[in-house]
């Protein structure tokens, strides 16, 4: 059973301030998982009760770290999704998102609507993640909680000023600027029209609860009304004229896992037997389709006379160290805080979290990016000149290794991610957020009784 600070009279730096209940609500991989355990891990700190409310597989991941936890449903989501051949089928539909939405969101949309309310009944303020703003909003509509939401990546803000892609070259003069906004907003109206049957479950359960039509959860009505946090650094994406006017960035909430075993014996032995590593890793969703990625990337890696570091996930396992090249170790897995310090380049997926990690590290990256918001994050690194990207079906040692030839070998790579390093590690992602739900919470309206 997780102990929670007693709602008393706490100290801070702007004098007396009331304990608060505040009630975490996330959904999907350990990318979407992370940045909130490290924001409840500071909220508790600071003497408020901090819950969060995701799926049960994550309860021990949790509870473990000294957080609280409630279940929500659905029940057992990832464990299904791990699947690889389910995944590859996914991934290879180019129907992500749609499947996303209408097979893992809105069937479970009552059941996960009535586990925030018993969730969030008490609470002083729920705090949502972006695929949870269905639920979310209507869960603090009827219980009267006020409600902060986040966004972890730039992408989900859909905006016509900044959307980035592999395709495109960066406009320079004003002509091919507007030319580009047009086109975006065109592109955005299109896909807004498309996704219009996403929201239909959310727009009649609304009607059912007796709750006044409101906008597009997955567009503007995602957003709380008062506070939304960017759970991002600005030098990933700086605010657009067409982002809600309350967004706040607050830099990357980085979980530090220091309660955690940190690299292994065998990992560690291996970077202190020779010069720093490439790193491949596809994070804890993409790992359980990863192809040739591995092999490829540790053959890549080999002609270029530098060891690899393989972060398999469980085909770790199975796999024997006569089977990879020489100089390749296969792992399981390591925080990446840990091991990205220690790389020469990484070689990753493009999830946020992952993307984060290795702008931290200060370490140039190639991105191969699978689905959702990873094609933008690639190419964002891409355009602030501390990486490279490639597409998943150009996985081949020739391609990784033409790429990583550059990033390797031509010094402005590594300048540019030395320069972005240091911006980033000056920041207090997860601080600023707390500093900002604070500071809401001093200033929000007193809720009404229920």
């Amino acid at each position: 059973m997780i102990n929670h600070p007693a709602k008393v009279a706490s100290s801070a730096k702007n004098g007396k301030k009331t304990s608060k209940y505040i009630a975490i609500a996330t959904f999907g991989s350990l990318g979407d998982l992370y940045p909130y355990m490290a924001i409840a891990r500071e909220l508790r700190q600071r003497g408020h009760r901090a819950v969060i409310a995701t799926n049960e597989i994550y309860r021990h991941l949790i509870e473990s770290a000294g957080i609280e936890f409630r279940a929500i449903r659905p029940d057992g989501l990832i464990n299904v999704a791990e699947e690889g051949e389910f995944i590859e089928l996914l991934r290879d539909s180019q129907q992500a998102l749609d499947y996303g939405i209408s097979y893992l969101i809105a069937p479970h949309l009552r059941a996960t609507y009535q586990d925030l309310v018993a969730v969030v009944r008490e609470a002083d303020l729920l705090l949502t993640h972006h695929l949870l703003a269905f639920a979310g909003t209507l869960a603090s509509e009827t219980t009267g909680t006020p409600r902060v939401s986040t966004v972890l990546s730039p992408v989900s803000f859909m905006s016509a000023y900044d959307a980035y892609s592999l395709l495109s070259p960066q406009p320079t003069s004003a002509y091919e600027r507007a030319l580009t906004l047009i086109a975006n907003d065109g592109i955005l109206r299109s896909f807004r029209w498309q996704a219009r049957y996403w929201s239909a479950p959310a727009r009649q359960l609304r009607a059912e609860l007796g709750l006044p039509p409101s906008g597009d959860p997955l567009f503007e009505a995602q957003h709380s009304p008062e506070l939304v946090l960017a759970l991002f650094s600005q030098v990933l994406a700086a605010p657009q004229p067409d982002w809600p006017s309350q967004t706040k960035v607050t830099g990357f909430p980085y979980l530090d896992r220091q309660d955690r075993q940190g690299l292994s014996a065998e990992l560690e032995q291996f970077l202190q037997a020779g010069a720093p590593p490439v790193v491949f890793t596809l994070g804890s969703l993409m790992v359980w389709t990863p192809g040739n990625f591995y092999l490829e990337g540790a053959i890549a890696a080999q002609r270029l006379g530098y060891r690899s570091v393989l972060m398999m996930g469980q085909a770790a396992h199975q796999i024997k160290s006569h089977q990879l090249p020489e100089g390749a170790i296969a792992v399981d897995y390591a925080p990446h805080e840990a091991i990205f310090k220690s790389a020469a380049a990484i070689v990753h997926h493009g999830g946020v979290g992952t993307t984060a990690q290795a702008l931290r590290a200060a370490r140039p990256m190639l991105v191969v990016p699978f689905a959702y918001d990873q094609p933008d994050n690639a190419a964002r690194m891409v355009r602030l000149g501390v990486g490279r990207a490639i597409a998943r079906h150009e996985c081949t040692a020739d391609r990784i290794a033409a790429e990583l030839k550059h990033l390797l070998f031509d010094p402005s790579y590594a300048a540019k991610a030395s320069e972005l390093g240091r911006l980033i590690q000056a920041e207090n992602g997860v601080g600023t957020a707390c500093d900002a739900i604070e500071t809401y919470l001093e200033n929000a309206v007193p809720r009404q009784g229920n």
